[in-house]
C-alpha cells in the first residue's frame, strides 16, 4: 500500500481493481508481439500439470522488466491471501493512516458540499470500496507485493494482478514512490494527479504484458472474472464523488500515460516522474502537461477562524482541483459534458471547512480560472448546485475577473458572516 490523498484527502491504497483487470488496448506505437504461451504453460510444461507459483511469477518477472525496460534493484516475493485476508490488510492500514480526526472532517466535507448522505459514514464506505473492488497492492512501506486469489489457484486473474503490482515494485526501486510525496497534507488534487501517472503506467504495462503473454481462453476467463456482479454492483452503489475518485488513477492515468509512452516511447514516461504532474487538470489535459501550465497558487486568510470567535477552528484544507469538483457539478443535475464544460478552465483553487460550537461550520471554495469566460461558467453551474444543498450557500464571482468564491454554511446569517470577513460581501 501507497498512502496518497483522495478527493476526500483521506489516505488510502495502491492497488490493482477488480475491474482493472481486463485487458486494454494497446497505446499508438507501442510494441507488441504475436501470442505466445502463457507463463503457466511454460513454466509447467503441460496445461494439466499444476503450475509452480514460484516459477511463474519469476517468468512474469522476466516478461514485464523487458517490457518496461527497467531493471530489479532487489527481488520481491508475493504474499498470497484470500479476500478475507486482504480486507483485515485494507482495514488495518486505512485505520492506521487515516485519524478519526481526519476522516471525521472529510466527512463533513463532503456532506457539507453535497456530495455524501447526510447519514453516511465515510470510513463505512470507504473500507467497503476498497475491499469489495482490490485484487492486490504493492506496500512501498516493507516492499511487499500481495495478489488475492479467490480460488486459491493461480489463473489469469492472479497472474494479471501480480503483473502490475510487479510494475509498482519496479516503480518504487528506479523512481522512489516515496519521494513522490503522495500523502503530502493539503495536496489532494496533485496527490490524485501523481498517483494518475503511477496507476496508469502500471495499468498500462499490464495491458500490454496481456496482449503478449495471456492465451484467448484466459483473456476471456479473465475478462469474465472481472465482471463481478456483486463487485460492480457495490461500485455502482457508491456516492459518486468516492466511485470516480477510485478509478480515475486508473482511467484518466492509463490515458495519460498512453499518450506519454506513445508519442515518447517509455523514455517518457520515465521522466514523468522526474518532474510529475502537479494537478488532475494536467492528467485531464495533457497538453497542459507538456507546456508545464502549473496551477494558480490560491491562499485563505489564516485568520479566518479565529475572526469567527470562540470555539472556531480549521477543520480541513485541501485542493479540490478539476476532477473533484466535477461530481460537484454533476450532482446539481447539469449533464455530465455540462460539468465537465464548467470544470475545465480550472487554474486553481483551496478549499476549507472551519467548525464552530454547536454543530456550526462554513465551508470556503476560493477558486482562480483561466479566462473571465471560464469564472463565469463556473459560477454559473455553481449557482444550480446551491439551491439543491442542505445548507445555505453564496457563489461570488467578480466582474471581469477570474475569481470565483462559493461559501457554503450552517446558516443564512454565517454565509453573510462569512462573505463579510473575506471581503466579498458587496
Amino acid at each position: 500500500m501507497i498512502p496518497r490523498r483522495s478527493p476526500s484527502g483521506l489516505a488510502v491504497l495502491l492497488c490493482v481493481l477488480l475491474a482493472g483487470c481486463g485487458t486494454a488496448g494497446p497505446t499508438p506505437g507501442a510494441a507488441t508481439s504475436p501470442q505466445s504461451a502463457t507463463p503457466s504453460q511454460s513454466a509447467a510444461g503441460s496445461p494439466t500439470t499444476p503450475p509452480d507459483p514460484t516459477a511463474v511469477y519469476a517468468d512474469i518477472e522476466a516478461q514485464i522488466r523487458a517490457l518496461r525496460g527497467l531493471e530489479a534493484k532487489s527481488p520481491v516475493e508475493p504474499k498470497v491471501l484470500d479476500e478475507a485476508a486482504l480486507g483485515k490488510s485494507i482495514q488495518d492500514q486505512f485505520t492506521k493512516d487515516n485519524p478519526a480526526a481526519l476522516v471525521s472532517a472529510n466527512e463533513r466535507l463532503l456532506k457539507g458540499l453535497g456530495l455524501l448522505p447526510p447519514d453516511a459514514s465515510l470510513r463505512d464506505l470507504y473500507i467497503s470500496l476498497l475491499t469489495g473492488q482490490v485484487a492486490g497492492l504493492y506496500n512501498p512501506e516493507d516492499k511487499t507485493l500481495y495478489v488475492v486469489s479467490k480460488s486459491g489457484g493461480l489463473g489469469p486473474t492472479e497472474k494479471t494482478t501480480f503483473a502490475h503490482e510487479y510494475t509498482h515494485a519496479l516503480q518504487d526501486q528506479n523512481f522512489g514512490l516515496a519521494g513522490m510525496n503522495l500523502d503530502a497534507p493539503g495536496e489532494g488534487d496533485r496527490a490524485i494527479a501523481r498517483l494518475s501517472l503511477v496507476e496508469g503506467d502500471a495499468t498500462l504495462t499490464m495491458s500490454l504484458w496481456q496482449l503478449d503473454n495471456l492465451s484467448q481462453a484466459e483473456i476471456l476467463q479473465l475478462l469474465s472474472e472481472s465482471l463481478d456482479p456483486k463487485a460492480t454492483a457495490a461500485l455502482a452503489a457508491m456516492p459518486a464523488v468516492l466511485r470516480e475518485s477510485l478509478l480515475f488513477p486508473y482511467t484518466s492515468g492509463l490515458t495519460f500515460t498512453q499518450g506519454l509512452q506513445g508519442s515518447g516511447g517509455w523514455e517518457a514516461v520515465n521522466a514523468a516522474f522526474g518532474k510529475p504532474p502537479a494537478s488532475t487538470e494536467q492528467i485531464l489535459h495533457p497538453e497542459k502537461f507538456a507546456s508545464g501550465e502549473a496551477p494558480i497558487r490560491v491562499d485563505l486568510p489564516d485568520d479566518l477562524a479565529a475572526k469567527l470567535g470562540a470555539g472556531w477552528k480549521v477543520g480541513l484544507e485541501d485542493t479540490l482541483g478539476e476532477f473533484q469538483l466535477k461530481p460537484w457539478l454533476a450532482d446539481a443535475g447539469a449533464s455530465a459534458s455540462g460539468a465537465e464544460e464548467a470544470a475545465a478552465g480550472w487554474g486553481g483553487d483551496r478549499t476549507t471547512i472551519v467548525d464552530g460550537p454547536n454543530g456550526a461550520f462554513a465551508i470556503v471554495v476560493s477558486s482562480r480560472w483561466d479566462t473571465p469566460a471560464d469564472a463565469a461558467e463556473f459560477a454559473t453551474k455553481a449557482r444550480e448546485v446551491i439551491p439543491g444543498l442542505a445548507s445555505p450557500g453564496d457563489v461570488l464571482a467578480l466582474v471581469d475577473r477570474t475569481a470565483v468564491t462559493v461559501v457554503i454554511a450552517s446558516g443564512s446569517d454565517l454565509v453573510g458572516r462569512v462573505e463579510n470577513l473575506l471581503g466579498l460581501a458587496g
